[in-house]
């Protein structure tokens, strides 16, 4: 498998490998406007309804105007931020995702954002604070401090094809009892019952963290090789080594063969939704809220935020106005509604237009249905190791048959090496 070297959680990105698109809106304004630059990774659908976005921002004031430069992918958007912050030519606003704040604020690449977002008299209120999902907003702070603010998010949903479960004998599944039955069954009669991407961390995650415990906790302890994290392993390796269920391996997504009809369940993050209900013809499928595991439910936002770029404090303000803009509760419900992302607010989420919409285009309640149950993996200096080892570990038990027994202890002590080389 592939290893994830770039972005810690890399946002999952369903974009990867794809040509660079740079896309810079053309300033529609006087010269007396101070221009903010942002680059994203943003492209197809996700890049167009970011340009009209970004395009309503310019028009809704006279201060500013956003141009916006898409690096096509996220290892490329990574690759050219560590190398304009050795040349000191960073833009002023930046997609991250939170699992890379620590690094980048270790490293002087971003500047805290409480100077604007907590004083001064564009400051987000409490009221307003209060009203973004606090799964969000939670991942924004590192240290005491604020330095990014949620943008595009994602969580883990399931796919579902009604006919072959129907022709299994069974209905939607709500437990993580009733997928292990399915991909029994469906083994039973020659297909696939469960289908991965060429990971499935954040689905174990999610499963352990409903068993009450994160990979490593908010204290940095590493739970890795821990009970709680290695019985639902266990499922996942027993599915896989059965061959009742399989991972997407150098597809890197598991879109595909589901989409040939061949798979009665595939967990996907929800933003794929919006790509899967244009390209999947051959049968109707339908979404559902990530199972609950022992009789509770956890699910593993992923995506990405806005973080300030440490260039010096003229266009500051300009990219302040335009985050605080991003999370008007109209704004997010457009994002959402456009892209498949979850709304970051709960009025846009409780909004009449966006019931109504989800009304229109039931693929997308799933992912509006787990908000209540995401969580984020838990941020510090060297993420990025720690989650190659993580992968390391992944890979070890899809590709080389390796029981999580034996592959995750080995991981736990380099993670824990790892963590304490960086954090002490």
């Amino acid at each position: 498998m592939k290893k994830v070297s770039f972005f810690g959680m890399a946002a999952l990105s369903l974009f990867a490998g794809q040509a660079v698109v740079s896309s810079v809106l053309p300033m529609t304004a006087s010269a007396a406007r101070t221009k903010v630059v942002l680059w994203d990774a943003m492209t197809g659908p996700y890049g167009k309804s970011l340009d009209n976005i970004v395009n309503q921002f310019n028009n809704s004031q006279s201060k500013y105007t956003v141009v916006r430069q898409s690096q096509g992918s996220y290892a490329t958007l990574n690759q050219k931020i560590m190398a304009a912050a050795k040349s000191r030519t960073l833009p002023d606003i930046s997609q991250a995702t939170y699992t890379q704040v620590p690094d980048y604020q270790k490293d002087g690449i971003v500047s805290s954002l409480d100077n604007y977002m907590l004083h001064g008299k564009n400051k987000i209120s409490k009221k307003q604070l209060n009203n973004i999902y606090p799964g969000f907003i939670s991942s924004s702070k590192w240290q005491g401090k604020y330095y990014s603010v949620p943008f595009s998010k994602s969580v883990r949903v399931m796919l579902v094809n009604n006919d072959l479960l129907k022709n299994l004998g069974f209905s939607t599944p709500t437990t993580w009892n009733d997928v292990e039955k399915i991909a029994k069954a469906a083994k039973a009669k020659g297909d696939s019952g469960v289908g991965f991407d060429s990971s499935f961390d954040m689905e174990l995650e999610g499963l352990s963290a409903a068993n009450g415990s994160k990979f490593v906790s908010n204290g940095l302890k590493v739970n890795f090789a821990k009970p709680k994290v290695l019985k639902p392993a266990d499922s996942i390796y027993n599915m896989l080594h059965n061959g009742q269920a399989w991972t997407a391996g150098a597809d890197i997504y598991g879109t595909n063969r589901f989409a040939e009809g061949k798979t009665a369940l595939y967990f996907s993050s929800s933003a794929g939704v919006t790509i899967s209900s244009k390209t999947i013809k051959k049968f109707k499928f339908s979404t559902a809220v990530f199972p609950s595991y022992r009789g509770h439910r956890a699910t593993e936002f992923a995506g990405n935020d806005l973080v300030m770029m440490n260039n010096g404090k003229k266009h500051q303000a300009g990219v302040w106005a335009f985050m605080k803009y991003l999370l008007k509760d109209n704004v997010t419900r457009q994002w959402a509604e456009d892209t498949g992302y979850l709304p970051l607010t709960k009025k846009a989420r409780n909004s009449t237009q966006y019931k109504d919409y989800l009304n229109k285009n039931p693929l997308f309640k799933a992912a509006a249905d787990s908000l209540p149950y995401g969580f984020q993996a838990t941020a510090f200096v060297g993420y990025n190791d720690y989650r190659n080892e993580m992968l390391n570990a992944i890979d070890n038990v899809t590709t080389k048959k390796q029981s999580p027994n034996k592959a995750f202890p080995v991981a736990a002590k380099k993670m824990r090496q790892t963590i304490s080389q960086n954090n002490n």
